[in-house]
């Protein structure tokens, strides 16, 4: 008897529907073909453990299972419940009835339970996509899953629950999320904020500006004068997520399993690798493609602590991504894309020592401190927007009592900045002002004749590069839309060059 089990593959964050086709014939033999991988193919001893702690049977027939379409890679053990399912409609153990309206995964547990997989949320987007009726998940990815609104969602224990609901036995209620409660109520809960740190007030004033535009900053300073603890807040400025962003966001992390307890992610994600490491972990890659820790941050924070000690080849492998948005991964058969529009916040110190030139605990001499720095190649600095100056914090700024402004009133203010950007940008692909191209800024960033003059002077006092000088205009675009200016004045052109620390090297 033939029968036909619906599942899905991961390719990239999408999904794509597999047919499992299932054949007994007369013979002996397991045969298992249409490119699975080792994990698929040590199914047969999971799956003939768990019917049997089951109370079911393996039938001793011969057993052709093909996966198509056949020549797409099939890789996981989350194809197990779809081909032991599929065994026990074709031996007549369970109903075939019903079997093509639903799409199914799960990992087989000996015990017959069911573990939970990965890319539950793309593979439900994809089955309301297609027109079926609902999916049938570990218990686990329910929560994930349900978040898809249109399809029934059923979360199973076991093998056995799954049997008896196709034979009628028992009836299955849809797994529901309250999508209120699991996104708007959680949707500003962060953990840190900016009340937290006291001074630095020029430095909170360069975030706000990286904020509302979605420009890339790093901060230069000595050990203790609070680079690390100002970065760890300006996920807390940026704007919230809205519902397409939180369900692309979740995809990534749903399909390399770092979803952990959480339904959908409510707030921007802050990513912080350690400069261990390697390219493929940071961009993403692998035999089986996984998306990276850049693509993890996409729509949020991807934090670089200590910028200098990353190895140059991770340091270099950024620049496509920081300019296209995405990351693209070749293979001999297949390319897959994975999103990455990301805000890079990176910190270092300014010397091997940790301390500036004029700084009496500096003992690093110019040429070490060159050597430091050169660790950094100009075209990765080129696209980093904001270049800032974070010196220590003085000893009346710290011992005041009174806290500094909040995160929210920070973000109100970012907000509105966005909102402008919004308007402005509705019929293009453009969001904000870092994105921006030479046609939205030949149409949008219009200069004054002395804000020309100003930029000329810069660009060849400093040898600016034409990267670099539009990244001046972009930060310009974005105080004046903090200010509300319709126009890009001289002064918001002059404070955007102020930001340009590693151009001017005055402190070396």
């Amino acid at each position: 008897m033939l029968v036909k089990i619906f599942a899905s593959a991961i390719f990239g964050v999408s999904a794509q529907t597999i047919t499992v086709e299932v054949n007994i014939d007369q013979g002996v033999g397991y045969h298992l073909v249409g490119l699975p991988d080792s994990a698929i193919k040590e199914s047969n001893f999971r799956i003939n453990a768990a019917l049997k702690n089951s109370n079911l049977k393996l039938p001793g027939k011969k057993i052709t299972i093909n996966m198509a379409p056949a020549d797409l890679q099939k890789e996981g053990s989350a194809y197990d419940l779809p081909i032991a399912i599929g065994i026990l409609a074709a031996s007549e153990q369970v109903n075939s009835v019903d079997l093509d309206k639903y799409v199914m995964m799960g990992e087989l547990s000996l015990d017959g339970s069911l573990r939970p997989i990965k890319g539950a949320l793309p593979i439900t987007i994809k089955a309301k996509e297609e027109g079926f009726e609902g999916v049938i998940l570990p218990q686990q990815n329910a929560d994930e899953a349900s978040v898809v609104q249109g399809i029934k969602v059923f979360g199973i224990n076991n093998i056995k629950e799954i049997i008896d609901f196709f034979n009628g036995d028992i009836v299955l209620e849809p797994h529901q999320v309250n999508l209120n409660q699991s996104f708007f109520d959680q949707m500003e809960n962060y953990p840190f904020d900016f009340a937290d740190v006291k001074g630095q007030e020029n430095v909170k004033r360069a975030m706000e500006i990286a904020a509302a535009g979605g420009h890339n900053i790093i901060l230069i300073g000595p050990p203790g004068s609070g680079k690390t603890m100002l970065a760890k807040r300006i996920a807390s400025i940026l704007p919230p997520l809205t519902i397409d962003e939180a369900l692309e966001t979740t995809k990534i992390h749903s399909v390399a399993g770092k979803l952990a307890n959480q339904s959908l992610i409510t707030i921007r994600p802050f990513i912080n690798p350690h400069s261990t490491i390697s390219d493929v972990a940071l961009v993403g890659g692998g035999s089986y493609p996984q998306p990276g820790e850049i693509s993890l941050s996409h729509n949020g924070v991807l934090f670089l602590d200590e910028l200098p000690e990353f190895k140059r080849s991770v340091l270099e492998v950024m620049r496509q991504p920081l300019e296209d948005r995405e990351v693209t991964i070749s293979r001999a058969k297949f390319t897959v894309n994975y999103p990455a529009s990301f805000m890079l916040v990176a910190s270092m110190n300014p010397s091997p020592s940790g301390y500036f030139m004029d700084d009496p605990n500096n003992t690093s001499t110019s040429s070490e401190m060159q050597r430091y720095l050169n660790k950094i190649s100009g075209p990765l600095l080129d696209r980093i927007d904001l270049h800032i100056e974070v010196n220590p914090v003085p000893f009346d700024d710290l011992s005041q009592e009174r806290r500094g402004e909040k995160s929210k009133v920070i973000r109100d203010r970012v907000i509105k900045a966005r909102d402008i950007q919004t308007k402005r940008f509705q019929d293009s692909k453009v969001h904000y002002n870092s994105q921006m191209g030479p046609k939205e800024l030949d149409a949008y960033c219009s200069l004054d004749d002395s804000s020309k003059n100003l930029i000329k002077i810069v660009m060849e006092k400093l040898n600016l590069s034409a990267r670099a000088y539009d990244r001046i205009i972009r930060v310009g675009r974005t105080i004046a839309d903090l200010e509300g200016s319709e126009k890009i004045l001289s002064k918001h052109i002059s404070e955007a060059i102020q930001y340009r620390s590693l151009d001017r090297n005055q402190w070396m």
